[in-house]
């Protein structure tokens, strides 16, 4: 696994926008540059990440911002400025040989996974799942320290969060906390290499030429496989039936363990098959862990794609530790 060169102060990153835009969330964002910059960190925003709009710019356009700063020897890190819907129109302009020779850190979440999850078991080159561009804040300092600490290479251990906002009331600057509990059937604790991204994206990868997960299972086989599955909308049925077509697939066939976050946006058809008993009815003995901080929920961890993780569990609470080897 590539691990790409850590950041020190004065690094510069490079924020594009190969999805959406930022242009609704222009006061979001100006206060994430000026955490960024109170970090010590130098910015280089690409053209197209002030617009308003569900694409920020053709498909072709956001490929050639995103190679752009991929090329440019200054440029330590990218963070994508927004989630979306449309990222995977722009993948075929994506200069993956460029990535290759010049690996540098790749952070976003949600519709980014297009991208991070496809260079990671396409290429074997760690990725961060976390943030956004438009997602710094100065109040959450607990969640962006990790993702500093990350980016700098300290691979400090992330404990269970005591209470979290749901997506809407994120996106609505509503403070609502509600108490976080992790879901299991028992204590458990499994450890392996990880990889995932949210799951509506991971699904229209499958079959692609962008599609390398195979490859990467057999890789690393010898580690243990951990997958985190971060679910906006997808209903408890649907959520069952992906589960179930991965598996089928191959894909949990060398997995020691299922991260699985809290969705988005709920819907369950039928309380007989709710998201813990789908997760529970389709991955029988594979240990997995529901509900937990990762995905579409505030606080949210930071997960390295291509690392090597340990998670524990017990009594409602748990925690994960990193080794980049």
């Amino acid at each position: 696994m590539i691990y790409p060169e850590f950041l020190k102060k004065d690094d510069l990153i490079g924020i594009c926008a190969p999805s959406a835009g930022v242009g609704h969330k222009l006061e979001a964002y100006e206060t994430s540059l000026e955490v960024l910059k109170e970090k010590g960190y130098l910015v280089k925003e690409s053209a197209s990440v002030r617009r308003d709009d569900v694409r920020s710019a053709s498909a072709s356009r956001r490929g050639k911002e995103l190679n752009e700063l991929v090329k440019d020897p200054e440029v330590k890190a990218i963070i994508c400025a927004a989630g979306g819907d449309f990222m995977l129109e722009m993948l075929p302009y994506v200069d993956f040989e460029a990535i290759r020779k010049n690996p540098k850190w790749l952070s976003g979440a949600s519709d980014p996974t297009n991208l991070l999850f496809t260079v990671t078991t396409m290429l074997d080159v760690a990725t961060l799942y976390g943030f956004n561009g438009a997602g710094f804040t100065f109040e959450k300092d607990k969640p962006q320290k990790v993702f500093f600490d990350y980016l700098s290479g300290k691979t400090n251990t992330q404990h269970s969060y005591k209470t979290y906002n749901t997506f809407l009331d994120t996106i609505n600057d509503i403070d609502d906390p509600k108490p976080v509990r992790w879901i299991a059937k028992n204590d458990v604790e499994f450890s392996g290499r990880l990889i995932g991204g949210c799951l509506e994206v991971i699904d229209k990868l499958i079959g692609t030429r962008f599609d390398h997960t195979n490859e990467f299972l057999a890789k690393y086989k010898e580690d243990g496989i951990v997958w985190y599955l971060d679910i906006f909308n997808k209903s408890s049925y649907d959520f069952y039936l992906s589960l179930l077509q991965y598996k089928n697939a191959g894909w949990f066939d060398h997995c020691t363990g299922v991260m699985i976050s809290r969705p988005a946006f709920p819907n369950v058809e039928d309380k007989k098959l709710d998201y813990i008993k789908a997760a529970d009815k389709a991955l029988g003995k594979i240990p997995h862990i529901c509900e937990m901080d990762i995905g579409h929920t505030d606080p949210a961890m930071t997960l390295i794609n291509g690392a090597l993780i340990k998670v524990s569990y017990s009594e409602g609470k748990g925690k994960i530790a990193f080794k980049l080897k």
